[in-house]
């Protein structure tokens, strides 16, 4: 993006960015196809239209659904057999780019390719491929995902609509039994779907399989209304994504036949004889549910790149925008030139970087597991885990920096035309959805604990007490005043010492490592007598470590983004490029464990005196990168059209450039006015 900017000099001898270059090492493996999506999101027919009521924002969105459909190559994920290309990766690389045209486009492409066909393509056979992927493909048939119950959301395992098997007519009969099993917040519900996957409660003689999906037509297509036995309502205004249909269904003994069962993992024969290729319930449960991981996987991706038009915006406008007298008596300072603005900002630019590389290596992931280059139960379990860490993670950091370069922004962050609050109120729910965060966050945790808890597989009950001894002898030491002596002797209390320390890659690495492990080891060891303990106990002892549970989280995801970003570091060639990124490596490192400084300090891991630095340090750090931000946010690679924020447009530059040559003229003139502090007053 070509900006005028008014960028302060360094301090120190800065290196230069080579933005080219780092902008293909930001778009990751599959830069052409994003390069591509992005030229076609260019297209203003695809563009939100600010000022719509619900309801034209809605038809707005299925006609910009239905170009994506001729024109948008939406379908790389299905077979090529099927009209696709058979690439999972380049599929959600290129779907993530959607956010920038209209979240709501991105959302109901989500639900209508992501969720709606991916369910018929993973979930069902050829034959249900043959019947019913064209019209979900092509977007002649729009589609619901019926999954979510208004009393069951993240439980899916719970939702209580029930799908019972009759021998004697060889269906279904498909039945919501209250109110609280009503399948809700379902996009194109409301209005546009003709058809739904919808999960139900599989019984069959006498016996309930557990959730299991059923292709079911809902509407005529010719009348829109809903078809005997089906009904719904609709969500209303939200409080964002209004483009999208959201809605509420409800089944009275629908009758569904027994070939429209997707039946991949359990098929129930003529007879009623139920069979699956995976024993076990539970797992059949989570293989079912993990063909679905890509809208987690897609959600992390689009929260990051809203994170980076949020930061183009408030850089772009805080490299401009001129506030307050400042050394020049006749120059008013730029915005970011001020310490708290670079410390609002740039800590969110550096954690940006971080998703970025973490999002590209869960991609990849998805990538190697659906296309069956590595696809063991190893394999889908870390693909799980790895995006159970990184979307709450993105999600939540992309709301609170829209928030932060809203407010950066001032009141011009606050008009529509800007775009900071519309993408605030739509990326809201991305918090929720595909997954409650905190829940997401507890799964991580139980995997983490599952991991911690090999360890002991094969060790007498003497050598786990040796190892939880000699675990609480190194805690005990921590906490001991002998590693704060050593420590300050090591800085030999020269701060410059201390600081330069604290950017060694490996006394990251280890801060960051040894938070997380020390932190799953507390809560396992205070965890192990729910093994023993009755139901009702060992409720209670989860209950109670339920915080540090998601706090061992946390930790997991602030490593995977920094890893990411350490890894990342090797792909850059560029000696000046290399050289910031390190910096703003090193900023997202310290950043993690200044906003975690407690934990340090009480587990003796940091003396004081090195509390101290990493503060300064951050500081320092802050002034060597502020003359790149710009350089930074520009390698992101969006160009004005993906932005659209009038602010981030060059115009704040060229009303600055104007307010101060009218006041050079003025004064050269001679005849501007004298301020009353300046006239002395009269003698006497």
């Amino acid at each position: 993006m070509s900006t005028t900017t008014d960028r302060k000099p360094s301090a120190v001898d800065s290196p230069t960015v080579d933005v080219g270059a780092l902008e293909t090492v930001l778009l990751g493996r599959w830069a052409e196809i994003r390069r591509h999506a992005r030229t076609l999101l260019l297209d203003p027919r695809l563009h939100r239209v600010e000022g719509q009521s619900m309801a034209e924002h809605r038809e707005t969105v299925l006609g910009q659904l239905r170009i994506l459909a001729q024109e948008g190559d939406v379908l790389r994920a299905f077979p090529t057999a099927l009209g696709g290309a058979d690439d999972h990766g380049g599929s959600l690389a290129r779907f993530e780019e959607t956010v920038v045209a209209d979240p709501s486009l991105q959302i109901k492409a989500g639900v209508q390719w992501g969720l709606f066909a991916s369910a018929i393509l993973h979930l069902g056979t050829a034959d249900h491929h043959e019947r019913f992927l064209p019209g979900a493909m092509s977007v002649d048939v729009p589609g619901a995902f019926a999954m979510t119950e208004t009393g069951h959301g993240s439980d899916v395992a719970s939702i209580a609509t029930t799908a019972t098997y009759d021998p004697a007519t060889q269906t279904f009969d498909l039945h919501t039994p209250f109110r609280g099993a009503w399948k809700d917040y379902l996009g194109n519900a409301a209005v546009h779907g003709t058809a739904a996957v919808v999960f139900a409660q599989l019984v069959t003689r006498g016996v309930n399989h557990g959730v299991h999906a059923f292709y079911v037509p809902l509407r005529d297509p010719a009348t829109g209304r809903f078809l005997p036995g089906i009904g719904g309502e609709d969500d209303g205004l939200k409080g964002g994504l209004n483009g999208i249909d959201n809605g509420r269904l409800h089944f009275t003994h629908v009758g569904v036949p027994r070939g429209d069962l997707l039946d991949r993992y359990g098929h129930v024969a003529p007879d009623g004889t139920y069979s699956s290729p995976i024993a076990s319930p539970g797992r059949r449960f989570f293989t079912m549910l993990g063909t679905l991981v890509q809208g987690r996987v897609s959600l992390d991706g689009a929260a990051v790149n809203t994170s980076k038009l949020a930061l183009i915006i408030a850089v772009t406008y805080g490299n401009q925008r001129r506030q307050f007298a400042g050394e020049h008596a006749t120059d008013e300072v730029v915005l970011l030139d001020y310490a708290e603005h670079q410390r609002r900002l740039l800590p969110l630019l550096a954690q940006t970087y971080a998703q970025t590389f973490a999002h590209e290596r869960l991609l990849e992931k998805f990538d190697a597991v659906f296309s069956g280059r590595s696809d063991t139960d190893e394999d889908r379990q870390d693909l799980e885990t790895i995006a159970a860490a990184l979307k709450p993670t993105s999600t939540w950091h992309a709301l609170t920096t829209l928030q932060t370069a809203r407010e950066a922004c001032g009141g011009a962050g606050f008009l529509a035309e800007n775009r900071l609050v519309g993408l605030r109120a739509d990326l809201d729910v991305y918090a929720t959805f595909e997954g409650d965060n905190t829940v997401l966050l507890q799964l991580v945790a139980k995997r983490l604990l599952g991991d911690f808890s090999r360890q002991f597989k094969d060790i007498d009950a003497g050598g786990v007490a040796r190892m939880v001894a000699e675990r609480a002898a190194d805690a005990a030491l921590y906490r001991t005043p002998l590693v704060r002596v050593v420590q300050t002797l090591a800085d030999g209390g020269d701060r410059r010492r201390s600081a330069g320390k604290l950017q060694d890659t490996e006394t990251q690495r280890e801060l960051l490592t040894d938070r997380m492990e020390t932190m799953v080891a507390e809560v396992a060891t205070a965890l192990r007598p729910a093994a023993k303990a009755s139901r009702a106990e060992a409720t209670r002892l989860f209950t109670t470590h339920q915080h540090a549970l998601l706090e061992c989280a946390r930790a997991h995801a602030d490593l995977l983004q920094w890893e990411a970003f350490t890894a990342g570091l090797e792909s850059v060639e560029d000696p000046g490029t290399k050289q910031v990124l390190t910096w703003l490596r090193d900023l997202f490192g310290l950043i993690v464990v200044e906003r975690n400084l407690a934990w340090y300090l009480i587990n003796g891991r940091l003396s004081a005196g090195r509390a101290r630095t990493v503060t300064s340090y951050i500081d320092r750090l802050l002034t060597r990168l502020r003359p790149h931000a710009q350089d930074l946010v520009d390698a992101f690679g969006y160009a004005p059209g993906h932005v659209r924020a009038a602010i981030a447009s060059g115009a704040e530059g060229d009303r600055q450039a104007e307010a101060r040559e009218y006041l050079r003229r003025l004064r050269a003139s001679g005849a501007e006015a004298v301020p009353e502090k300046a006239v002395r007053p009269a003698a006497g």
